[in-house]
């Protein structure tokens, strides 16, 4: 293929290009794009925009409409996930592939909420738009204990998952026991994307590599989904990744002519794997619930497990501010 910009090179080296974002001008713009990522704070800063007046004002409409099919959830909880459905909808016209749509991270360590949480999703989405397939449907969740098992559940269901806020090996191993269809490595902290000035000292670029060495290796269907990049530097290091989901500033930076040659080394250009005398025959947690979160409290020290801890706290704390927008329309 000719390559003429940096969404071209990227394309070149094999990965998938996704969009990160519910701005639906941006996948008709940008494109093509086979899935469309998103999460809360995704969420948040695309209701916030005054053009979606109206349907915040329909999602709360049609909230108090389903009140008595989910008696469970207060009106606001249902008008977010009903907002979060509507806004991936207008996307899926402009896309190939699925639509990602995260659970509430309230329920992130409960795996009996997060499952119901995402069949709640599939069936408001054939509810919103009986049209939209199932199979163009998967769902972004923690990559908790809790959630993993989620996701092995939904798996077996025929829901399609995506193990997200990912930030080590034991929970890439566990991921692929699962099932899920995706993990999302997060690259660089949450925090970076919310604290002025805020830098990650150790992004997780080598560990994105890595995990998809030990998956082609124990061949499992599970494909690596890198998210969290804050340059096109980190991203032109993760070409050869399955898919990269990327944020509209980075695709407006990606979709102009490239100036000159690429230079950076990808990751995905040095095999890993060896230095790990300890994966050279597949592990396992599925059945071994002590051993897995012992491995993952342990990695990198403990800041793994902080750096999950942090992303369900800015999550949840985007949750409230949604809900806090349906409060305020009452």
């Amino acid at each position: 293929m000719t390559i003429e910009t940096g969404l071209d090179y990227v394309r070149s080296r094999g990965s998938i290009v996704d969009c990160d974002t519910m701005d639906e001008q941006v996948a008709e713009a940008l494109g093509p794009f086979q899935d469309c990522t998103s999460n809360q704070a995704i969420a948040y800063n695309e209701l916030s925009k005054p053009k979606h007046a109206e349907l915040l004002n329909s999602s709360l409409a049609k909230s108090h409409s389903l009140t008595l099919d989910f008696p469970d959830l207060t009106v606001e909880e249902l008008a977010i996930e009903i907002a979060m459905i509507s806004l991936s909808l207008k996307i899926a016209p402009h896309i190939t592939g699925y639509i990602h749509i995260q659970t509430n991270p309230y329920y992130s360590y409960s795996t009996e909420k997060t499952i119901a949480n995402a069949l709640r999703i599939v069936k408001l989405t054939n509810h919103l738009r009986p049209s939209h397939p199932q199979s163009r449907i998967c769902i972004k969740i923690p990559s908790t204990w809790e959630g993993l098992r989620a996701c092995q559940y939904l798996e077996k269901a025929g829901v399609r998952t995506l193990a997200t806020t990912l930030f080590t090996l034991p929970q890439a191993v566990l991921a692929a026991e699962v099932g899920c269809t995706y993990v999302a490595p997060y690259v660089n902290q949450l925090k970076v994307h919310f604290e002025a000035n805020f830098k990650d000292p150790a992004p997780l670029l080598p560990l994105c590599a890595l995990i998809q060495e030990y998956y082609t290796r124990i061949k499992t269907q599970t494909q690596v989904l890198p998210a969290s990049l804050t340059s096109t530097d980190e991203i032109f290091a993760l070409a050869g990744a399955h898919h990269i989901t990327i944020a509209p500033g980075l695709l407006e930076e990606l979709a102009k002519p490239l100036k000159e040659e690429i230079h950076v080394a990808s990751f995905f250009d040095t095999p890993m794997l060896d230095e790990f005398a300890e994966l050279k025959k597949p592990k396992s947690f599925v059945d071994d619930e002590s051993g897995y979160r012992l491995a993952f409290t342990r990695d990198a020290k403990g800041t793994s497990e902080e750096k999950l801890t942090q992303a369900i706290n800015i999550f949840c704390d985007m949750q409230d501010k949604l809900v806090l927008v349906f409060e305020q329309l009452k």
